[in-house]
């Protein structure tokens, strides 16, 4: 009777670490997946900050277009004025 709770303790325990090994094994697989992820994550943040960039210069570039477009119609409008003066 003595051998039968020792062998019980005894395969508890194998399958306790066969449980942990498979947990292990488990959680390398989702963190590499995790990692891939995150890295096309930080690849799309990027992308959207470069892209950002380009359109913030684009939109500098059409105002500041149209800024100088408004000033040659305001200044043509005020040397048709003066000349009604």
């Amino acid at each position: 009777m003595a051998d039968n709770p020792t062998d019980a303790v005894h395969s508890i325990l194998i399958k306790i670490q066969e449980s942990i090994a498979t947990f292990r094994s488990e959680m390398g697989q989702f963190r590499q997946s995790v990692d891939a992820r995150f890295e096309g994550v930080e690849n799309l943040i990027r992308k959207q900050r470069r892209d950002s960039a380009g359109m913030l210069v684009m939109m500098r570039a059409a105002a500041s277009d149209f800024d100088e477009r408004v000033s040659e119609v305001e200044e043509r409008i005020a040397a048709l004025e003066a000349r009604k003066s």
